[in-house]
């Protein structure tokens, strides 16, 4: 009975795959029918645009997080988080170690609030702060959810730059603030973790006896609980990102945001502290920025800003470390942002 109802689930997923391929592959045409035939919207109209955009993009989105999702829940498969932090712990790996911590960061589902524990886990192990932070800077800003509406909105070349920019941030940042020696800044009881860090306190994980068809199950079920955990945020950012493109003006951002104003990516970065959203809330919002005529560098550094500096993620890092470090991690890491917002715009 077991075995035939892996059989039946693993029949599902490989008739599911290719009809979703063809929904992706014809999904324009599909939504515009639906748009301007079914619902007899003109093409030109506001609610014509607000409506063609919602449906296009939330279906691809789904989609593209779904299988991205799936395909990291592999990879964390046979990667596990124990066996990676016991790896960054025991090894000798030579200044290598900030970037391991920082692809570590990208392949793990968390955002910077969901980090801290993590971040708890790697002081408790041994680990030492910089690499720490290399991990923390990447993880919410380098995720599934982040890569695959990238690559719906943007494509491919933007998509790797900008993945390959976050983690080369994480390995940057978690350097430098390793090297400042701020383990005095962190929190007391903190501190005694430190003194009481012991490697073997990160388990060893052994991968269960199962066969690639066995798991593969479970992977896709873990893809679609991360669609089903960030689809509100993926509704209610590509809602406010239709009534964008379907409403305000063409100059509306670009006024202030545009690529010859020197301070419009210093402006941007700061305008993003107080806000505080997801991947999968911001990233439509800041493809209209860029359909409005905001310079693709200068958005990429407000979502960023967004993602990585919060005053929720900086309420939570209190709980570990003084405000005074606080202060020195968000100053270093909009330095770096403000700085690859230049770069993006001078690339892309």
């Amino acid at each position: 009975m077991r075995l035939q109802k892996r059989l039946s689930i693993s029949t599902q997923i490989a008739l599911a795959l290719p009809a979703i391929i063809v929904l992706f592959y014809y999904l324009q045409p599909l939504v515009d029918y639906m748009t301007y035939e079914l619902f007899t919207l003109k093409a030109d109209s506001h609610w014509g645009q607000v409506i063609n955009f919602f449906f296009y993009d939330s279906i691809k989105i789904i989609i593209l997080v779904f299988l991205i999702s799936s395909l990291m829940g592999l990879v964390n498969t046979y990667f596990p988080v124990e066996r990676l932090r016991n790896y960054l712990t025991t090894k000798k790996l030579y200044g290598l170690q900030y970037l391991f911590a920082s692809l570590f960061g990208a392949v793990t589902p968390f955002c910077s609030c969901s980090s801290i524990p993590l971040f708890i886990g790697f002081v408790q192990g041994g680990i030492p702060l910089g690499v720490t932070f290399a991990y923390l800077i990447t993880s919410p800003l380098v995720n599934e959810v982040a890569v695959a509406m990238f690559l719906g909105f943007f494509g491919w070349k933007t998509t790797l730059i900008y993945a390959t920019s976050g983690i080369f941030l994480g390995v940057i940042g978690g350097f430098l603030l390793g090297k400042l020696k701020l383990d005095r800044y962190l929190a007391d009881w903190v501190q005694q973790i430190q003194r009481n860090a012991d490697p073997a306190n990160i388990a060893d994980f052994e991968l269960e006896n199962q066969s690639f068809t066995e798991r593969l199950p479970a992977i896709i079920a873990d893809g679609w609980g991360i669609v089903r955990k960030v689809l509100p945020y993926i509704i209610l950012g590509i809602g406010i990102g239709a009534l964008m493109h379907g409403f305000v003006p063409e100059n509306f951002f670009s006024e202030y945001l545009s690529e010859d104003k020197w301070y419009a990516i210093p402006l941007a970065v700061i305008m993003a502290v107080p806000l505080y959203a997801s991947a999968s809330g911001i990233v439509p919002i800041i493809q209209v920025f860029v359909a409005k005529g905001v310079p693709l560098g200068t958005a990429i550094a407000f979502m960023m800003a967004v993602i990585g500096l919060s005053l929720p993620e900086a309420t939570l890092l209190k709980k570990v470390m003084q405000w005074k470090l606080i202060g020195i991690f968000f100053a270093t890491i909009t330095l770096f942002i403000i700085l690859l917002g230049y770069l993006f715009n001078w690339i892309l």
